[in-house]
């Protein structure tokens, strides 16, 4: 096969040719044993612990939201938030 001069593939090459060299010379994110070993397992902590609840929607209605893309609970409780009593 012949070589292509894609100009993308070119792009990735010398990129990943430039990352590599930074690794090589330690530039970028170093870890020391000390960063290792403050680490724990699992998720960082959350500053508001969310409850888990039932709610009964109507299927059009969570069709809308869900159709809204990723996020979408976020943002409908952001909504109902906004529009509880005070």
């Amino acid at each position: 096969m012949p070589k292509t001069e894609d100009p993308e593939i070119l792009e990735f090459q010398a990129a990943l040719v430039r990352s590599i060299e930074q690794a090589l010379a330690g530039e970028g994110r170093v870890t020391t044993g000390e960063e290792i070993a403050k680490r724990t397992a699992g998720r960082p902590p959350q500053a508001v612990h969310k409850v888990p609840v039932t709610l009964r929607l109507d299927p059009a209605s969570l069709a809308r939201w869900r159709a809204s893309g990723k996020g979408w609970q976020t943002r409908a409780a952001q909504v109902l938030a906004k529009h509880a009593p005070s």
